[in-house]
């Protein structure tokens, strides 16, 4: 049995019951130069760094960059500690070394018990060993970017690896040099001596390689230069000039092109098909059919000279399609199977304190709400596509994923051989937002692959096919119950959530060797709303996690995207019953909750609440934190002829330490575009198991001329850093909901918004 599977296996069996979780330090994570790809003339110190003959430097590595800025703030950190300007480091693709696993992801993916009130976790007991999450953690590994945690699981291992590749070469000029290295100085990567000896990094490195520096320190805060200040993304310059590489740009000698189209029906595959009109094309070369790899869908693939030509052959196939044994699936029926589910089932307790049923016996007046959210596609810019080739026994492929573990894991298992005779080239990203956790369209190109017999091919979605054939963020309903009493003062909250669990599907499509018959508590659907800052005295949240049939995956903020919704909406509702202001009764109850209450002022006083607005619109306020931020937004809103118009939006957002502020500037931008887009419009309809919104005019997405004005002011922080990509959208919804309720007096209580 493979290291590999005995430490999957034994992480889904049952262990003993532990406490805690134990991260690997800074050190454990450097690896050996080895590691580092062999080019000419560089030499690796250690695992993530080399040095090349003229001084630059390289850094392997190993997060996709998809738009959220990672390779600009990652290659700041190493050259903070290196004293090399930013324009001086270059990046290379990171090897398959556990290293680079994202130990963050994998932490994130455990079940928790509620933030205290700094917005710390308290970890809950898990069945799994501490010692085997360690273990798989160090030989697994979990290369993935998601969950806003690149810089957060990286901010100490990058450092120190630089920092020791630092003192390796400031150790090796002193050998030279005749000198103490604490006397050497280093200025854009030049080391410097007062008698005068001065050398660049590339001079020193042959000198340097294979040294073991010790008592290794990272730079102090205040002799940062580079962390904290704005920086030019490094991505930029060649997305202006076109000559960055994402997946659709790729150009091979030989290269074919396939079209797909998949069964309408989720989950259905073809009964028959008449291939003869589409091979008697020109251009048009194979009909594939394709097996339904990863949880997708089946259907087939047309191969042609070029991608039009493919798109012709599909058009000219005559498929007859049938719907999987299951049924078909009905977003109508799913929507009363969770309010039924909600009604008859107590679901999974994430989180109780206090005494809930005594404060609700007590009560004098009782709030009760429904809440509901659709289901979304992520509708990335850039539809699902990958290029294959398998040769000689050999598969490779070039795809923009956010999992290049799991698309070499399912290239093999495509191809029936050994992942070593598997190489993965990862291109930019146009657009991840989680749907690139995927490896479907991955199986579908090494499949179609494999009868090009040894030529490569790509692969391309339509839009309608990604549209129809997502992997989407769940339907979600919840009901809210808050207890008041006599004094206009709340005693208790009790929410209670329905929808389908996110991390048993996607598990069982990503590891399903780890994936069991019984799900585990889903913490991804219930995060943000059994771990509130209100200091209710009684409270219980709890999940009922369900099976719709309907492919799920993560939407960019996964539960946190329609929980906020949920909950800042209901907080509103229990202000407006209390007749107090917004701001004001929530700062009522976060009085044990300093970081929340002072991100949420700085919203406040920035965005002006409480003063005069032009007449036909109002301000609305929402706080939330995911992903270890804490964000909090005021959304400036008016309706004309009926239609929502948000005009200004103010983040005010704790992320703790800040390496980029730019980026932080442009990830909150992003994310409340986005997710204004699926306030506004999203919704995904399926009838008779086929989704009902095909593209853009059926499922729109905010325009330049809609978008509204986004400002935003970082809290100070000396904390670890913390998510950036992800926590500016849930607030988002909420504060819209609430300034639409001030401006009609009508309550929002479903996505998306409707007046």
């Amino acid at each position: 049995m493979k290291r590999r599977t005995w430490l999957l296996s034994a992480l889904g069996a049952t262990g003993a019951l532990l406490v805690g979780w134990g991260v690997m330090p800074a050190r454990s994570r450097l690896g050996t130069p080895e590691l580092m790809l062999k080019t000419p003339g560089d030499v690796a110190l250690n695992g993530w760094i080399k040095i090349a003959q003229d001084g630059a430097v390289v850094l392997a590595m190993p997060r996709s960059e998809m738009g959220q800025g990672v390779h600009t703030a990652l290659a700041m950190l190493v050259a903070e500690e290196l004293d090399v300007p930013l324009s001086r480091v270059r990046l290379e693709p990171a090897g398959n070394d556990s290293i680079y696993g994202n130990v963050a992801m994998l932490v994130a993916s455990l079940p928790f018990h509620p933030m205290d009130s700094e917005g710390e976790h308290k970890p809950v007991k898990i069945k799994m060993g501490e010692w085997l999450v360690g273990k798989v953690a160090r030989e697994l590994g979990i290369n993935a970017t998601g969950g806003s945690s690149s810089i957060a699981d990286l901010w100490d291992p990058l450092r120190m690896a630089a920092a020791t590749a630092r003192a390796s070469l400031l150790q090796a000029a002193a050998a030279a040099w005749q000198v103490p290295a604490s006397e050497i100085t280093v200025a854009q990567g030049v080391m410097q001596h007062a008698l005068g000896q001065s050398a660049h990094y590339g001079q020193m490195v042959a000198a340097a390689s294979g040294s073991t520096p010790s008592g290794i320190q990272t730079k102090s805060r205040e002799h940062w230069q580079l962390i904290g200040q704005p920086a030019p993304r490094t991505d930029v310059p060649s997305k202006v000039t076109g000559q960055a590489q994402f997946g659709a740009d790729v150009r091979l000698p030989g290269l074919l092109f396939a079209a797909v189209q998949m069964c309408p029906m989720l989950g259905g595959s073809a009964a028959s098909m008449d291939t003869q009109d589409a091979l008697a094309l020109k251009g048009v070369s194979k009909v594939v059919p394709l097996d339904a790899w990863g949880g997708g869908t089946a259907g087939l693939a047309v191969v042609g000279q070029s991608t039009w030509h493919a798109k012709q052959g599909v058009q000219a196939i005559k498929v007859q399609w049938q719907a999987p044994g299951t049924g078909a699936l009905d977003t109508q029926r799913i929507q009363a199977d969770l309010l039924k589910a909600l009604n008859t089932e107590s679901g999974f307790t994430f989180h109780e304190q206090g005494v809930p049923t005594q404060a609700e016996k007590a009560a004098t007046t009782r709030i009760d709400a429904l809440y509901q959210a659709p289901y979304l596609a992520h509708a990335t810019m850039e539809p699902m596509n990958c290029t294959a080739q398998v040769k000689d026994g050999k598969v490779t492929i070039w795809v923009p994923t956010q999992v290049p573990q799991m698309a070499r894991d399912m290239a093999a298992k495509v191809a029936k051989v050994d992942e070593t005779q598997v190489t993965v080239h990862v291109t930019q990203l146009g657009g991840g937002f989680g749907r690139r956790l995927e490896v479907d369209f991955v199986g579908q190109a090494v499949q179609v692959a494999m009868a090009c017999e040894g030529q490569p091919v790509q692969l391309s979605w339509s839009r309608e096919e990604d549209m129809t054939h997502d992997f989407y963020r769940p339907m979600q309903l919840a009901k809210l119950q808050a207890s008041i009493d006599e004094k206009g003062s709340v005693t208790s909250l009790r929410i209670q959530s329905a929808g389908d669990a996110i991390t048993p599907r996607w598990t069982a499509r990503a590891a399903p060797i780890i994936s069991g018959p019984i799900d585990t508590p889903d913490k991804t659907t219930s995060e943000g709303l059994f771990d509130l800052p209100y200091g209710f005295a009684s409270q219980h949240m709890s999940h009922v996690a369900t099976k719709s049939g309907v492919p799920v995956g993560f939407w960019r903020a996964v539960g946190h995207s329609h929980n906020a919704f949920f909950s800042e909406s209901f907080i509103d509702e229990l202000a407006f019953a209390t007749k107090q202001d917004p701001l004001s009764f929530r700062l009522s109850w976060l009085k044990d909750a300093p970081r929340y209450a002072a991100v949420l002022q700085l919203a406040a006083d920035k965005a002006a609440w409480g003063t005069p607005l032009p007449a036909g619109r109002a301000r609305g306020i929402a706080l939330h934190k995911s992903f270890g931020s804490i964000v909090a937004q005021v959304a400036e809103v008016s309706l004309t002829a009926g239609q929502i118009r948000v005009h200004r939006v103010v983040c005010a957002i704790d992320c703790g330490t800040v390496v980029n502020p730019g980026t932080v500037a442009q990830q909150m931008e992003s994310s409340v575009v986005y997710a204004l887009s699926a306030a506004l419009y999203g919704r995904i309809d399926i009838v008779g198991g086929v989704v009902q919104q095909s593209n853009f005019p059926s499922y729109p997405m905010l325009t330049l001329s809609q978008a509204p004005t986004v400002e935003t002011h970082i809290m100070p922080s000396t904390r670890h850093p913390a998510g950036v990509g992800e926590p500016g959208l849930p607030p988002l919804a909420p504060a819209v909901g609430n300034a639409l309720f001030a401006l009609t007096g009508k309550r929002q209580r479903a996505l998306p918004l409707v007046v």
